[in-house]
This record gives C-alpha cells, structure tokens and sequence, in this order.
C-alpha cells in the first residue's frame, strides 16, 4: 500500500531548487505523484505530492527539514491519502477579464461555494494595459455535478460578470472525471 505526503515549500527564487528536491525523492525511493511551482514576486513556491512505502515517506519526512535550510525555504509537510476520483458531467473553464477591482476573487469563489460547485483549478493575475489602466485577468476550471443545470449555470455566471462590469468567455468540456 502507497503512503503519500503533499509538500508546499516556499523562498527566494534561484537555479536548482526543483531539481534537489526532486533528487531529494528519488535518494528517499519516493515518487513524485504530482507537482507544480510558481513564482510570486521573487519568491518560488511548489507543491508536490509523493507517494511511497511508510518507510520512504518517513525517510523524506525526516531529510525534508536539512535540505530546507540548505535552500533557505519555508516548508510544509502534511500525509494525505490517494484522492478519489468523482465523476462530473461536465468541467467549465470560465475566463473573467476586466478592469482590476478589488474583492473580485472573493466574489467569485463565494459565488461558486454557495452553489457547492467544486473548484479544480484557478489562476489569475492583475497588469498594466497599453493606457497605464490595471486589469485584471482570472481563469477559473469548474467540475460540475449531475443535479446542476448547465444553461442556468452559464446564465448565472454570466450575470455575475455582468454585475462586476467583466468579460466572461466560457467552454463547456463533457464526460469529465477528476483526477
């Protein structure tokens, strides 16, 4: 039985941080199940999900901490299980474009937790356009279940980018199972 732990690290970004905790992994016989990184600023950050034996999931929990220091990141370490897959009807990527505003994501995500639709991805960022006018640009990936109705949903969402003053594009993907 695999035994897995999710790993957020975080600090200044510089060459080769990916690549010693990948090495870190394999020296401890882990397999990295998942990952992703992304720089803030000048700060990098990655989390990554391993999977292993109990041993080289203890073996990784227990070497994590020195390669820290070395690389002078901030880490987290937490054991989780194997997710399970749902099945969804169908997944929305829904892109909002508009003057950046204050209170954007926090409308959104509300809007989507009152009506219990699972958020499998969301990404945005805020710049500059060609006049100087901040704008800000927010891609969302909605997986959604059976009992919601798809032409009522796109409607609402559309409406709700209609209130915040934003362009909304959304595609419709069809027989989708999470991962």
């Amino acid at each position: 039985m695999s035994n897995h732990l999710v790993v957020t690290a975080m600090g200044s970004d510089r060459p080769g941080i990916v690549s010693k905790f990948a090495r870190l992994a394999s020296e401890c016989d882990c397999d990295i199940v998942d990952s992703r990184m992304a720089l803030f600023g000048n700060e990098f950050t990655l989390i990554m999900m391993l999977s292993g034996s109990w041993a080289s999931i203890t073996k990784m929990e227990t070497h994590l901490p020195a390669l820290s220091v070395e690389l002078e990141l901030m880490t987290v370490m937490k054991r989780t299980s194997k997710h399970t897959a749902h099945n969804y009807i169908s997944r929305l990527q829904v892109t909002f474009t508009g003057q950046d505003q204050r209170g954007t994501m926090g409308n959104i995500t509300q809007f989507l937790a009152d009506r219990s639709l699972d958020l499998a991805a969301v990404r945005s960022h805020a710049e500059e356009d060609a006049q100087g006018n901040p704008s800000q640009h927010v891609f969302l990936t909605i997986n959604v279940p059976e009992k919601v109705e798809l032409d009522k949903l796109e409607t609402s969402i559309n409406e709700l980018a209609s209130e915040m003053s934003l362009d909304c594009i959304i595609e419709r993907m069809q027989g989708i199972t999470s991962n």
